[in-house]
């Protein structure tokens, strides 16, 4: 049996609008029972906010099935950081973590969290984390996925890699990324799915953290030509095992795919 990894950002849905045909691939994978996970590095809102977006767009998607870098960090942290954790992250998502011990501001921390805070980054702010991380012993510094930018209904924006490398480069701190690329998450992903790498195949738009990543621990990718896809992709060093035009071709590839035994 064979089983998905599907991103959501750039392949089910760019911005608020749905990709064409994407209800109807997700649909055809749920009448043929198809093992499947949603994987995003989205750390701009909760998973209950990605169900509600889906539903509106007619896509039922319990919570359990989606995977962010929220969830696989709260998991890390409860075992590795024993003290209070500073966020870098949107209000929103901050229940995520609502189980954990937060800092203050002003406090010291055991753990500094980097995800997609957007415009709420600033000078002050980005010294903020820097002078976190300069305390002895240094916290942690936790990244909530290394993509580099994403699509935005008002274009391509500036996503969580930017600011960990600075803060990385400023601080001497090696960061836990835990989120796409990371192979731990794409570890993760197998585990909850409970399926081999050799039997999954991810869905993706991103040809480093999506493609890249998943074959790094034996995941076999497919490139969709949809969200931050550019045609000089497909001349990079990473190659992936399939490229369609958006997932609404996926039920067709799948189903030749399954035929000629791959």
């Amino acid at each position: 049996m064979h089983a998905l990894l599907i991103d959501l950002d750039g392949v089910v849905y760019e911005g608020d609008q749905c990709v064409r045909g994407a209800a109807e691939a997700l649909a055809w994978l749920e009448q043929q029972r198809v093992p499947r996970l949603f994987l995003t590095n989205t750390t701009s809102r909760p998973r209950s906010s990605l169900v509600g977006k889906l539903a509106s767009m007619g896509i039922e998607v319990d919570p359990s099935q989606i995977l962010t870098p929220s969830v696989a960090a709260t998991r890390w942290l409860r075992e590795n950081a024993s003290g209070s954790v500073a966020l870098f992250v949107p209000a929103a998502t901050q229940g995520e973590f609502e189980e954990l011990p937060l800092a203050a501001e002003g406090e010291s921390a055991t753990a500094v969290v980097i995800g997609d805070y957007g415009e709420h980054w600033s000078f002050a702010e980005l010294n903020r984390a820097f002078r976190l991380l300069m305390a002895e012993p240094q916290p942690a510094l936790v990244a909530l996925g290394m993509t580099r930018y994403w699509r935005a209904p008002d274009g391509l924006r500036l996503d969580t890699a930017p600011f960990v490398v600075a803060l990385a480069h400023a601080t001497g701190a090696e960061p836990v990324v835990l989120g796409k690329p990371a192979a731990p998450f794409f570890l993760t992903a197998l585990s909850q799915l409970g399926a081999r790498a050799e039997q999954t195949y991810i869905v993706g738009d991103d040809i480093q953290a999506d493609i890249g990543g998943a074959q790094r621990v034996g995941i076999r990718g497919v490139l969709v030509k949809t969200g931050k896809f550019r045609a000089r992709d497909l001349e990079l060093d990473t190659q992936p095992d399939a490229v369609l035009d958006s997932i609404a071709e996926l039920p067709d590839w799948w189903q030749k795919s399954r035929a000629n035994g791959k």
